[in-house]
Order: structure tokens, then C-alpha cells, then sequence
């Protein structure tokens, strides 16, 4: 029977892979018709598509690593190395998203000097238009294999494909522009580019700024923190929760927690406590959450 990372690890890499196949495809088709085209938009479009195989390659590589089991030098396993891998993807996009913003603020100011913008072809408006749906298709896909098996790498290469897509929007306006309404409005391509960077940083800043959080230890949310006390102070035999400290490992939580009991209570039934509590906690938060509990004895007269 297979186990829940190596389930994890196979539909991660069944998404990763699609995504990588039909990257390949549409990059070479993108940059074919932006030369045939002569449309620098759509070879920029091409050339932001080549940072799609940078983050499929990091999500395959994260997840060959994900999957294996604990091992004596990682007493936690190896979740963070899917976190790492969505910090990579964070910031690659951040990086294209700053590519894109830049490209087309100078493309903006060369128009406004003076400097004409040449007429893209028909070819290089099909390509715009086909890279549009294939991407969205990726993303949908993609993001929804992500939200089943819980992954934020997975999700991030998602809107990886849609950052590509609104790359296509841009480029489709400026092109379409320029065909349709004349040579004074060839400057809705930067434009538009300019616009489409602002989405793209907005959502690489999300995803780049969680995943470090994680890298650096932060805590879980304060809801999901008093819901964990919930729990246990639900727990017959309980007293006193206190010094609570979470953390997320890749897909998993971490919970160390002390309690007090009474002081009567003998080893074994300290221990049944403790471990209805890691039950009630593995079952709201997975099974393969790491749950640390702390005995302390509860003075009633004191």
C-alpha cells in the first residue's frame, strides 16, 4: 500500500509533468510565431514562458525528496523542502513580474519620444490567443491537484501558468491593438504589459511572503492555535493548557503543548490522556502531524 507522501508525490508529478509537456510545445509555438510575426511582445511572452520549466523542474525535484521517509538526519522528514520550493517559485515570479513591469515602462517611454512600434502579424495574434486558454487550462488543473493534496508548491506553480496567461493577455491587446486600430495605438502592448506585472508581483508577493514566513518558524494562525486548545481543554482529565508552540512542515503541523493532570494519576493513565489528545488533534489536522505533549501534575489544594 502506498503511503500518503508517495500518493502526494504522484499526483504532484502528474500535474508538474502535463504542465512541462505543454510548456515545451507552446514555447517553441510562441516564439516561432513572434519571429514570423515580428512581434517583440510575443517573443517576450515566449521568453516569460521559459521561467515556467524553472519551477517544474523545482517542484520535481522538491517532491523526490518530500516522499521519503524520516531518516535520522531529519527527525521531522522532509516537508520543508516543499516550502523551499514554493519560496523558489515566489520569487521567480516576483522576478518576472519586475521583467515584465520594466519591459514595458521603457517600451511606454520610447513610444511617448517618438520611436514607432512595428505592425505584429496575424500568426503572432493566433499564438497570443492560444497560449491564453492552454494556460488557464494549466492552471485550473494544476491549482486543483494542489488543493487536493495540499500543497502550496503545487498551487504556486498554478499561478505560475496563470501569470503566463495574463503575459498573453497583455500581449494579445497589443497586438490585437496594432492591428486593428492603427499605428498610434501600438502602445497598448507595453501598457497592458505594464498592467499585467502588477497582478503577477501581487500574487508572487503571496506566495514568496508565505512560504518564508514557514521557512522562518512561524507560528500557525491564532485561530487555528485556539482551536487547538479547544481540543484540548475538551479532554477529560485536562487542567491548564499553556505554553503552546506550532509550526507548519510543508503539508504537516507541528504542536508542542503542556498540560497538567491530576497528581494522583499514575504514568499510564497520564499517558491515555496525552494520547487522546494527539488523536483529537491528528484527526482535525492529519494523521501525520507531529504532536509533542507535556505532563505536568495539577496541585488542587495548592
Amino acid at each position: 500500500m502506498l503511503l500518503c507522501n508517495d500518493i502526494r508525490a504522484q499526483k504532484a508529478n502528474k500535474a508538474t509533468w502535463v504542465g512541462f509537456i505543454y510548456n515545451l510545445i507552446l514555447t517553441a509555438l510562441k516564439l516561432l510565431a513572434g519571429i514570423l510575426g515580428r512581434s517583440g511582445a510575443m517573443i517576450a511572452d515566449a521568453i516569460h514562458s521559459l521561467s515556467d520549466f524553472i519551477t517544474d523542474i523545482v517542484v520535481l525535484v522538491s517532491f523526490s525528496i518530500t516522499r521519503k521517509p524520516i531518516d535520522k538526519n531529519h527527525d521531522y522528514g522532509h516537508g520543508k523542502f516543499e516550502t523551499l520550493a514554493t519560496a523558489l517559485i515566489g520569487t521567480s515570479l516576483l522576478a518576472v513580474g519586475v521583467g515584465i513591469l520594466w519591459s514595458g515602462g521603457k517600451n511606454i517611454y520610447l513610444s511617448l519620444s517618438g520611436q514607432i512600434i512595428g505592425e505584429p502579424g496575424w500568426v503572432a495574434l493566433g499564438a497570443a490567443i492560444l497560449s491564453i486558454v492552454v494556460k488557464e487550462g494549466l492552471y485550473r488543473y494544476t491549482a486543483k491537484i494542489g488543493k487536493e493534496i495540499n500543497s502550496q508548491a503545487v498551487v504556486a506553480n498554478a499561478w505560475h501558468h496563470r501569470s503566463d496567461a495574463f503575459s498573453s493577455i497583455g500581449a494579445m491587446a497589443g497586438i490585437g491593438g496594432a492591428i486593428f486600430l492603427g499605428e498610434k495605438w501600438r502602445i497598448l502592448d507595453p501598457i497592458a504589459s505594464v498592467i499585467v506585472s502588477i497582478f503577477i508581483l501581487k500574487t508572487a508577493f503571496q506566495i514568496a511572503l508565505g512560504s518564508f514566513k514557514e521557512l522562518l518558524e512561524e507560528s500557525l494562525d491564532e485561530e487555528t492555535e485556539s482551536k487547538i486548545i479547544e481540543l484540548i481543554q475538551s479532554t477529560d482529565g485536562v487542567f491548564e493548557p499553556h505554553n503552546l508552540r506550532t509550526r507548519k512542515i510543508g503539508n504537516q503541523i507541528a504542536v508542542n503543548v503542556h498540560i497538567r493532570v491530576e497528581e494522583t494519576l499514575n504514568v499510564a493513565q497520564a499517558h491515555d490522556i496525552s494520547t487522546v489528545i494527539e488523536k483529537k488533534i491528528r484527526a482535525q489536522y492529519g494523521e501525520d502531524s507531529f504532536i509533542d505533549v507535556h505532563i505536568e501534575p495539577f496541585f488542587q489544594n495548592r
